[in-house]
């Protein structure tokens, strides 16, 4: 089956989306009274992409995409791990930044891990099955509505496995950064729009899936 190399193009993007989020994430930022990571301006547009991907190639192409960001992330952090560990050179004074920067502690790891599946998987599903009752009509609730869901679940999991029993935590962080990304992609329904209607149009397709296994694991179906 010949892929479409603006389907290659989406998922690019979507994954170094959601790696660039990793990076910068360790950041902590000020934006009035709230304090947010830095990948807060990042990290919704996968979520954004991920809307493009279901809309436009529907849920199977979409789990796909969602594993191979997962396993690329897990492929940068192994290299990112192992290169701290390797000597550095007597002259490089960077070590104790690297570190960091990239030294990721499992418990994060294992937060963000499974903040990211669950939360993708369920803004997937959500936009899915409203498209189907919706009839394809209202993108802007399918794309919000979907968010809504998957934000929420991805920053509950994440904020309370990485944080639950530290002086950092506090519930209201969930509230503030689950509010932020919804927002980001509220303001961004006119560029979502303007991507799904030049795709739909370009490659002559527009999926329902009406009968879809959204079975996360079936990755070949």
């Amino acid at each position: 089956m010949t892929v479409s190399h603006r389907l290659v193009i989406i998922t690019a993007i979507f994954v170094t989306c959601l790696i660039t989020a990793n990076i910068i994430a360790v950041k902590v930022i000020s934006v009035g009274s709230f304090i947010l990571p830095a990948a807060i301006i990042v990290f919704p547009l996968s979520y954004i992409f991920g809307d493009i991907l279901t809309e436009v190639y529907g849920y199977r192409q979409a789990r796909k995409v969602i594993w191979l960001g997962f396993a690329c992330n897990l492929i940068f952090v192994f290299f990112a791990w192992a290169g701290q560990l390797l000597p550095p050179a007597p002259f490089w004074k960077g070590q104790e930044a690297y570190e960091s920067i990239l030294g990721y502690t499992p418990r994060l790891l294992a937060a963000s891990f499974c903040g990211y599946l669950v939360g993708e998987f369920a803004n997937s599903f959500v936009l899915a099955k409203m498209k189907i009752l919706t009839r394809g009509r209202w993108l802007w609730s399918r794309t919000i509505g979907s968010t809504i869901a998957g934000q929420g679940l991805d920053t509950s999991i994440f904020i309370t496995l990485a944080f639950t029993g530290t002086p950092s935590f506090a519930p209201i962080m969930i509230l503030y950064h689950w509010l932020a990304k919804v927002g980001i992609e509220a303001v961004a329904t006119p560029f979502t729009y303007a991507v799904v209607n030049f795709l739909k149009k370009k490659e002559a397709i527009d999926t329902y899936d009406q009968e879809t296994n959204f079975n996360p694991f079936l990755i070949s179906g």
